[in-house]
């Protein structure tokens, strides 16, 4: 009897866990085209005399940097006795990380001259897809990205979630992770999609010398502030 309730347990923790998945996923679809994106003319101007692979450290550190305070909030209140809310921090983590991934992604893409084509939706979900299958996009060669929504795309969401929500989550540990751990994580992750991606990017590269100025990219018309994620999680 117990064991079948333990079992009927666990099979209903992982709908409802499947569910909240597929609800972060389908918001980050929506949220990824408010990211603000630099192009490679603001970049220059920010960040003047720096090569591509400067330029590209810069905007890794930045990143790396900025997952690490979302991992360090996150972390320390995971160290609360009982955790306030902690299924919307979580998600909040998640969310934060990702967008300031996509951010990085984007930008990184400008650096190495390899911007995907299409409007602002169509790079966005380009972009969604390099950052769940954490791999650059090879513009030369349109089947190594997809610019369509399709159900692949929604799964390699959903399953990156995955493993966002099963290595923070607090109650899956044996021990409750603190600010500094959390902080730790996520700083290492964003370096490692970042050098996966530079990697991928580096073989369709245009040469700095010979990179001519992209067009301006065009601004989201209601731009997202990674402290408005809570906000826009329905929270």
């Amino acid at each position: 009897m117990i064991r079948d309730k333990a079992v009927e347990g666990v099979r209903k923790g992982g709908s409802r866990a499947r569910a909240g998945l597929a609800y972060l996923a389908d918001r980050l679809i929506e949220i990824a085209p408010r990211i603000p994106v630099r192009d490679l003319k603001t970049l220059r101007r920010q960040f003047p005399g720096l090569g591509p692979e400067e330029l590209a450290d810069k905007l890794v550190a930045g990143a790396a940097n900025a997952t690490s305070t979302v991992g360090a909030g996150i972390g320390a209140a995971a160290m609360l006795p009982v955790p306030p809310a902690m299924p919307t921090e979580l998600a909040a983590e998640v969310t934060g990380v990702a967008a300031i991934e996509l951010k990085l992604i984007a930008e990184l893409h400008e650096v190495y001259g390899v911007r995907p084509p299409g409007n602002l939706k169509q790079r966005s979900t380009a972009y969604l897809n390099s950052w769940s299958g954490e791999r650059g996009i090879d513009v030369t060669k349109p089947s190594t990205f997809s610019a369509a929504l399709n159900g692949q795309m929604k799964r390699e969401l959903r399953q990156q979630i995955m493993k966002r929500m099963v290595r923070n989550l607090p109650n899956l540990m044996p021990f409750m992770v603190g600010a500094a751990v959390g902080a730790v994580m996520n700083r290492r992750d964003t370096r490692k999609l970042a050098e996966r991606i530079r990697k991928d990017l580096r073989k369709a590269q245009v040469p700095w010398e010979k990179l001519t100025e992209l067009p301006s990219l065009e601004a989201p018309a209601d731009p997202l502030r990674i402290g408005e994620i809570p906000k826009e999680l329905g929270h």
